[in-house]
């Protein structure tokens, strides 16, 4: 299920709100600039599928959000608790870090953590399959797979080489809870 945990950014271990039903945690995120939708596939999805099988099936939802907000590519993203560079990929996005472009992913399968710094708070955000959310350019944030990392994601891009962080240099994020193994 769901979930947004709302912390004070000096207080990391006690949440002062927590959300999950999906309508709750959407129009509390947008109240900071975060979109936040569930999509379902028009098509089914074979375990393993290919890409653009993947992209098809949310193909109405993913021309939308082009032509919406300009982005010029997708892909798709897939990884399992056996990737050998899961821990090097983990450490990577587990750092503060901006985007001078949104950050949108949508979670086909699985799930994983957008932890979002804003005004002075601290948004936890568990994404799971059906999930989109949409993290505006410039806004602090890291990201979570877990130790054991099994997700399917659909990403879009305005920039098309894809994922480029500019790192704050603020280790914020070692104090906030890490997504568990087991989710």
């Amino acid at each position: 299920m769901s979930r947004l945990r709302i912390f004070d950014e000096s207080e990391p271990q006690t949440a002062r709100v927590t959300l999950d039903r999906h309508d709750a945690i959407a129009a509390e995120l947008a109240r900071i600039g975060v979109r936040f939708e569930q999509w379902e596939a028009n098509q089914p999805i074979a375990p393993g599928a290919s890409q653009d099988d993947v992209i098809a099936a949310y193909r109405h939802d993913i021309d939308r959000l082009m032509a919406e907000q300009g982005y010029q590519s997708v892909d798709v993203i897939s990884l399992a608790p056996d990737h050998p560079d899961r821990a090097a990929l983990r450490q990577k996005f587990l750092s503060e870090h901006t985007h001078s472009e949104d950050e949108v992913r949508f979670f086909v399968a699985g799930a994983g953590q957008f932890t979002l710094h804003v005004d002075g708070k601290v948004y936890d955000v568990l994404c799971e399959k059906g999930d989109l959310i949409g993290v505006p350019d410039g806004t602090r944030h890291w990201f979570d797979m877990s130790e054991s990392p099994s997700f399917v994601a659909i990403r879009l891009f305005t920039n098309k080489e894809g994922w480029v962080a500019n790192f704050t240099g603020d280790d914020i994020a070692a104090d906030f809870p890490r997504m568990p193994p087991a989710l």
